[in-house]
């Protein structure tokens, strides 16, 4: 099975937003090495607890310090940037890494009022996102009447992240669709039919083209695993009860301290819904997962405080699948 890496750039408590940026760069050398297919890097505005703000930027060095391994962003949300700037960004990076360059694409916004406001975007922009989606791929194909250079003419490889209607716009303009395994398996199996069902075959793509995108966690015992989801699972919970996402900490730190009922029922909620587990035990998840979706790809993402545990968790899946 083909696996691939998405990195938020997650910052770690005692750390800054500067290591976290060059830690992302490194992991990228690390998962090239074990043999993944792709590495992707996210876009957030301000949040605190993640340093992933400008994708393209980062996903330039990523490339830079890496030679086999394909790059691309998990993505760009498009309600936030014209597309003619978007087409220019990546046909510099398509010009400088010929082939390795991936152009994922989102329909989200900004996170809070605050930071649409400061973008210049509201809910609403959501919305335009098919027309936008549609100017930007004619700035590489040309039909555009302004000729997007370098874009014009290169061949990036566009997907799409299916949040809302994305996976309907996806199968329209005949793009690979990026699903998260954490929408439920009800849903998920659903959009990826209609996906399949509705795709029209256009140059990008001959046919349709599934990645699943899921939270993994691999350890030497269930228990050990477990314990790398705490620190994203209480970020969401923190976030959803004061507003904010804040750094990763220890796992440790996190069980002993005190939680309120809500806080304890978001964070066992945000818990939920990931593949973690012993090797044989994560390989069986993820063997299930494809079966019942006909996935052709799983982009993982595992964050946590312990980068050590979490280079270990992507050595051991990397070698269920060699």
């Amino acid at each position: 099975m083909r696996l691939s890496v998405l990195d938020r750039s997650r910052v770690r408590v005692g750390h800054g937003h500067a290591e976290a940026l060059r830690d992302t760069v490194a992991f990228a050398r690390r998962v090239e090495r074990l043999g993944y297919h792709r590495f992707w890097v996210s876009e957030h505005h301000g949040v605190p607890g993640v340093a992933g703000s400008a994708p393209t930027v980062l996903a330039a060095a990523v490339a830079a310090a890496t030679s086999r391994i394909r790059v691309g962003t998990g993505g760009v949300m498009l309600p936030n940037h014209q597309p003619l700037v978007v087409a220019e960004q990546f046909g510099v990076l398509e010009s400088l890494f010929p082939g390795r360059v991936d152009m994922g694409l989102g329909r989200s916004v900004g996170f809070i009022e605050a930071v649409r406001r400061a973008l210049g975007h509201d809910r609403e922009d959501a919305a335009e996102f098919g027309p936008r989606l549609a100017e930007l791929l004619g700035y590489f194909t040309g039909t555009e009447a302004v000729r997007g250079y370098p874009a014009h003419g290169l061949r990036v490889s566009p997907f799409v992240l299916a949040t809302g209607a994305g996976a309907r716009v996806a199968a329209a303009h005949g793009l690979p669709l990026v699903i998260g395994a954490f929408r439920g398996e009800a849903a998920m199996v659903e959009a990826v039919d209609a996906y399949r069902a509705g795709f029209r075959p256009s140059p990008w793509a001959a046919r349709p083209y599934v990645v699943l995108s899921s939270t993994v966690a691999v350890a030497d015992t269930t228990e050990d695993a477990w314990r790398l989801l705490v620190p994203e699972a209480w970020s969401m919970a923190y976030s959803r009860t004061r507003g904010e996402f804040p750094p990763l900490r220890p796992a440790a730190d996190i069980l002993a301290g005190p939680m309120t009922d809500r806080e304890r029922a978001l964070f066992e909620q945000s818990l939920r819904g990931h593949v973690h587990g012993t090797p044989t035990e994560v390989a069986k998840a993820l063997d299930a997962l494809v079966d019942r979706t006909g996935a052709d790809e799983v982009m993982v993402t595992t964050s946590t405080y312990d980068r050590e545990a979490m280079d270990e968790s992507y050595r051991l899946l990397a070698g269920l699948y060699a």
